[in-house]
């Protein structure tokens, strides 16, 4: 199969694609998955080297972007907040065209989205959302790849997201509307999902068919899923929030008899880490209905799909 080719430079929201682009990346990905389970590795990105700045820390981010770049025949470089001066002695748009000098991508994991559009706008090389506090399209890739390994049909199933309405719900929302599968998101009152998103997620489902549910009632976003979905409670920069929000969220928890609530043998998945107890027992995370890890993997497959369609050029 030949290397996806996206319509844009950066990869910023899948709210830029279509559903066929969207699926192009998860064949992709399938292919990449099946020469990694060979042993075999396309050198696509060969002598190629991706900036990766972190100003929020990230296991799997990191490991699955340094991981694909040398699986790939390229290099990747870590640059923590404490090694680079992004927007504080350094505005965006210097750095930007510096690193452009010197290298072929730019993955950045921050907090404001409004950071990653500027850091794309002045960047002549591509630049890869690896999370901000509005969208996390690399991790809702991975997601629904997962989903698309096992469904004939995806526009067929029912995703169901529970707890906080935060940048893994946000994607995830802009990804059902595109795909055209539906998707019920439940959280506490005042922690729904960001408005302007909704709103798109909105605009996009009418063209697909999808069925989107925003509610504050666990039991009716579960019947009828086929996919459970839950993230931490407390996002990286709210640990002061802890004790308040635990309290909030208590019901909002993934467990043996939630499961059985939706009326079928729905699988279960996490984004990570998974606060264990929490928003997730341990039965469902290591039960027979996880495939937690499985997605886990994935991340690595669809980062790869990703870096190759950008920079692969």
């Amino acid at each position: 199969m030949k290397i996806p080719q996206l319509k844009t430079k950066d990869f910023l929201t899948l709210a830029d694609y279509s559903k066929e682009d969207i699926i192009n990346l998860f064949e992709y990905s399938a292919q990449l998955k099946r020469e990694v389970k060979k042993g075999k590795f396309s050198k696509v990105l060969e002598n190629k080297t991706l900036a990766m700045i972190f100003e929020k820390n990230s296991t799997r981010t990191r490991v699955s972007f340094e991981t694909g770049m040398l699986q790939l025949g390229g290099h990747a470089l870590f640059l923590s907040s404490n090694e680079i001066q992004l927007g504080r002695g350094e505005t965006i748009a210097d750095t930007a065209r510096v690193l452009s000098r010197y290298n072929d991508g730019i993955m950045i994991r921050t907090f404001g989205h409004e950071k990653v559009t500027e850091l794309a706008k002045w960047a002549s090389i591509p630049v890869i959302n690896g999370l901000t506090d509005s969208y996390h399209p690399c991790q809702a890739l991975a997601d629904y790849f997962t989903i698309y390994e096992r469904e004939k049909d995806i526009t067929k199933i029912k995703l169901t997201y529970i707890g906080d309405g935060n940048n893994v719900a946000n994607s995830l929302l802009i990804g059902a509307a595109i795909l055209g599968c539906d998707i019920a998101v439940a959280t506490p009152k005042k922690f729904e999902p960001e408005y302007t998103v909704v709103e798109k997620a909105y605009k996009l489902a009418a063209r697909s068919s999808s069925k989107i549910t925003i509610t504050n009632n666990i039991d009716e976003a579960v019947a009828g899923a086929d996919y459970l979905y839950t993230d931490v409670w407390v996002s990286m920069g709210q640990e002061k929030e802890t004790a308040k929000k635990k309290k909030i969220f208590e019901k909002f928890r993934i467990d043996d008899k939630l499961i059985r609530k939706t009326g079928k043998d729905a699988k279960v998945l996490h984004c990570l880490p998974a606060h264990r107890g929490e928003e997730i027992t341990d039965e469902v995370m290591d039960g027979k209905n996880s495939i937690v890890f499985d997605q886990a993997e994935n991340r690595l497959h669809c980062q790869k799909a990703v870096m190759c369609a950008l920079m692969g050029r």
